[in-house]
């Protein structure tokens, strides 16, 4: 008896060992494709955007592969035309804008100072304080140098590229399959809610992809011929940068607006401000008014949300975590919305009680 409760315990041991050990090696295998796990999704996310053009043009009597051709093509083309046009300048731009970095950080170290001479005791205070303005800007400056600096594995980027743009260009042309996979995840009689769960994602994708494409836009045509008239070093570079603010939700418009209004102030303090100024306005133009109307009619997630999982993402993941909180947030919302909320009768009162909470 006592042999068999040893051999029961040793057994009990056994198992408890090799199942650690192999959660151990789940979790860490998991730790290590969390990043390819992440680029899939951002490939599906923007699979599912490229597949509506495609599937409309389907629809007309196209055969798939055509369609999901002339798609494709028109974006490779697309982009080799713009990269063809706008790199080059954007590089010299770049190129002399960092040249020019020690120069412009000297200029802005120059206003800080005179600036403090008419105020004599915050620069007793701020020397007291072993603190110095005007040394701290070219500290500044060394950070953002090394920061452009940073090297990445070319053959890697290159191979990760080759993938990425395999796996959009596989699921836009044969959906089926992965679809298909898809919706055998979901017991039979909850696939009704998955089908629409996921065709609510994707209408939200293609109105968040169509809002940012336009709003880039607007933003990069306004940037570039404000920062143009007030002769502001690079305003190409920062007409880009305001493209592509629009990908980053709420944190996108201090991205688009700090670094040309730092070097604006090399220019004149005068002219740093009426650059901040402008940036004001150009957010609340954008944010207020333009956004909302195109994106009034397929997403509608509150802001709070928003930057909450933009925290998240890119804590986590960084500047594709980033990237991916607005696909998210919507992908969160449609399934909770199907999945969740449909469960329950609609509250005729509703508006009702929220008032009574925020009107205590």
């Amino acid at each position: 008896m006592n042999n068999q409760n040893a051999r029961d315990l040793y057994k009990l041991i056994t198992s408890v060992i090799l199942y650690i050990f192999g959660l151990v090696i789940l979790l860490w295998f998991l730790y290590q494709i969390v990043s390819v796990f992440i680029l899939s999704i951002f490939a599906v996310v923007l699979g599912l955007i490229i597949n509506q053009p495609v599937s409309r043009l389907e629809k007309k009597g196209m055969k798939r592969w055509l369609a999901a051709l002339i798609i494709l093509g028109t974006i490779f083309i697309a982009s080799a035309l713009l990269g063809f046009l706008i790199v080059p300048h954007i590089s010299e731009q770049i190129d002399t804008l960092v040249g020019n970095v020690p120069g412009y950080f000297e200029s802005i170290s120059n206003h800080v100072s005179h600036i403090l001479r008419k105020y004599p005791e915050l620069n007793k205070e701020l020397q007291d304080g072993g603190m110095s303005i005007s040394a701290a800007v070219p500290t500044l400056g060394k950070t953002v140098l090394g920061l452009g600096s940073i090297s990445f594995t070319v053959i890697g980027g290159i191979f990760l590229f080759i993938v990425f743009i395999s796996m959009i260009i596989f699921f836009v042309g044969n959906p089926r399959p992965v679809v298909n996979m898809y919706l055998s995840v979901f017991e039979p009689e909850k696939r009704l809610k998955a089908e629409r769960a996921l065709q609510h994602t994707s209408v939200m994708l293609g109105g968040w992809m169509k809002s940012n494409l336009i709003g880039g836009m607007v933003q990069a045509v306004l940037v570039y011929v404000f920062l143009t008239i007030m002769n502001v070093p690079g305003a190409l570079v920062w007409a880009a940068l305001a493209f592509f603010s629009e990908l980053i939700p709420k944190i996108g418009f201090y991205i688009m607006a700090i670094p040309p209004t730092l070097v604006a102030l090399s220019v004149s303090p005068v002219t740093a401000f009426w650059c901040l100024i402008f940036f004001l306005l150009l957010n609340e133009l954008i944010s207020d008014f333009v956004m909302p109307k195109l994106r009034s009619s397929t997403m509608n997630i509150h802001p709070v949300s928003l930057l909450f999982l933009l925290l998240a993402m890119t804590t986590a993941f960084g500047l594709l975590g980033a990237l991916l909180a607005a696909p998210m947030a919507a992908i969160i919302k449609a399934y909770y919305e199907e999945f969740y909320l449909k469960r329950f009768p609609e509250d005729p009162i509703m508006e009702q009680r929220i008032d009574n909470i925020i009107n205590v």
